[in-house]
């Protein structure tokens, strides 16, 4: 069974629930393109043919408060695309809305604070999106912003003493030479993918649509992956980005993984540090996303 380290559960000062800024700022800076989406490319008359009910996935949707503002985004611009073919506000479908996440994420919190006045059906879907979880032909619009760049496991040659790629001497590959591991990293990254969307073409029913919308993952193959449009986001929370807000974020994204690999008091030092480290920080970031730009354009004029 693979091991899974959700957002920090509850609302406390910690809490994913509390501190999900950044990633509020990747779903507005992206409302945009996922609204033109559905406009420009929805077949939304095949979608009704069937049902009167619009079926709707979040992939990751964590604890709350942001799969609420995207699903809101969705289900208004799937509202005005019926307006646009139709041409009248009768006969409005009714909405599910299915909120995945793994088995241990903290449901309780997400469903505690579902807003009071939601034009949808909400159910909550455990499990992992790297396989099947809906029935064929079932969803009508599927979505994910900011969990793809999760991998399903480990890759297995980081496990490997005798692998090139094995894990030992560093405690990032940023600006190491053993190439090795980054793949190692890269292949799983492109297998996860492949599975996600075998199984999303098996789920999506005619004239469905699915948007993943992320920064986070290996940022060049994401370039590559989905275009140039994906710098625009980086760029500007890379801009507004409080080095010390982002830190109290990731901790909340990865204090689970950290306290399973070194102990809860190790864990603790380690986020303390990193904030007085905070200015230190800034100037890193700015840096490496330059050096990404760089080398993106490289890559495009090849």
């Amino acid at each position: 069974m693979t091991t899974s380290f959700p957002m920090n559960a509850g609302d406390g000062p910690y809490s994913y629930f509390k501190n999900s800024h950044l990633q509020r700022e990747v779903l507005d800076g992206a409302n945009r393109m996922v609204r033109d989406a559905i406009i420009q490319k929805l077949d939304i008359k095949i979608m009704l043919s069937s049902s009167n009910t619009i079926r709707i996935a979040d992939f990751g949707c964590s604890v709350g408060p942001n799969t609420f503002i995207a699903m809101q985004h969705v289900v208004q611009a799937l509202k005005d695309k019926l307006l646009q073919v139709t041409n009248s506000t009768n006969n409005i479908p009714e909405f599910q809305i299915f909120f995945n996440d793994h088995v241990i994420n903290d449901f309780n919190t997400l469903f505690q604070s579902l807003p009071i006045d939601r034009s949808y059906y909400a159910f909550g879907v455990p499990g992992t999106f790297h396989g099947r979880l809906f029935p064929s032909r079932s969803i009508h619009f599927a979505h994910s912003s900011c969990a793809i760049h999760w991998l399903s496991k480990i890759p297995k040659e980081l496990l490997d003493e005798k692998s090139p790629a094995w894990n030992k001497g560093s405690i990032h590959y940023i600006c190491t030479s053993n190439v090795e591991v980054v793949n190692s990293y890269v292949a799983q990254f492109e297998k996860d993918m492949e599975m996600l969307l075998n199984a999303s073409a098996e789920e999506i029913a005619e004239g469905g649509m699915m948007v993943l919308v992320t920064p986070f993952a290996s940022y060049t193959r994401l370039m590559i992956f989905f275009g140039s449009s994906l710098m625009d986001l980086v760029n500007e929370l890379v801009d507004e980005a409080d080095a010390k807000t982002l830190m109290i974020n990731l901790r909340a994204v990865l204090e689970g993984l950290i306290i399973n690999h070194f102990g809860s008091e190790m864990a603790e030092e380690a986020c303390a540090r990193t904030i007085l480290k905070s200015e230190d920080i800034s100037t890193w970031m700015k840096a490496n996303y330059e050096k990404s730009c760089q080398l993106f354009v490289a890559l495009k004029r090849k």
